[in-house]
């Protein structure tokens, strides 16, 4: 377990997302489907910033679930999706060469559906391929908020660690010194983070008396440290 003990860092963590599609967000019911695709994509642009290694999987694409969302793949245009027919992702061979090529551990884990997808992946993934599972939450959803729940539990019993999209974003930030993605996670907190973004919004005019209309280009949030 002294492997939990570890925060996530854009150095020892990798990236799934599983089955991210208009058909699966059809049946979830444990989550707003309109937060739960900014979750998502939030996520997904924190990913992109820290260039954590990304594993996009699919299901029955054409048959039944649809396209992976627009905005997602708009993150990553040059990914390659990995189309499968399992339930379990980690039933396919793609996918487990996927994550093995990245040489992390750690995955960060986003799907559809957590008590389907999400949890028979994670289970096989720790089980056979020795990886250490951090389950978002907030970035996948149920059919129920008893699927969701128990689902989640079952995992942690495993040993899955849940965290949130946000507390991931901010995990790999670490430190508001790092001048190199700071402007970046400000403004993925701006867009995707509710009432946390418009806080900065707040600070940055209330309280540094920024102008209230920031020039083209500017970010507006809280200077890093010099």
């Amino acid at each position: 377990m002294s492997g939990y003990l570890e925060v996530l860092t854009p150095q020892n963590s990798q990236i799934i997302f599983i089955d991210q599609q208009p058909q699966m967000a059809f049946g979830v019911q444990s989550i707003d489907r309109q937060v739960l695709k900014n979750n998502v994509v939030g996520l997904a642009k924190a990913a992109k910033v820290f260039g954590i290694p990304t594993t996009i999987t699919t299901v029955e694409t054409t048959s039944f679930s649809g396209h992976t969302y627009p905005e997602l793949l708009a993150v990553f245009p040059e990914s390659k999706i990995l189309e499968r027919t399992s339930m379990n992702s980690w039933d396919d061979q793609n996918v487990r060469d996927a994550l093995a090529a990245n040489g992390r551990k750690k995955v960060v884990v986003s799907g559809l559906w957590t008590e389907v997808c999400n949890t028979t992946f994670a289970l096989c993934a720790m089980l056979e391929g020795g990886y250490e599972i951090y389950m978002v939450a907030d970035a996948s959803g149920g059919t129920s908020m008893d699927a969701h729940k128990y689902a989640m539990d079952r995992m942690v019993q495993a040993g899955v660690v849940p965290v949130t999209w946000q507390q991931v974003l901010l995990e790999w930030q670490r430190d508001w010194a790092r001048k190199e993605t700071y402007d970046a996670v400000v403004a993925i907190a701006k867009e995707h983070s509710g009432a946390y973004g418009m806080g900065i919004d707040y600070a940055y005019t209330m309280v540094h008396n920024a102008p209230e209309r920031a020039s083209h280009g500017e970010t507006i949030g809280p200077r890093p440290a010099t």
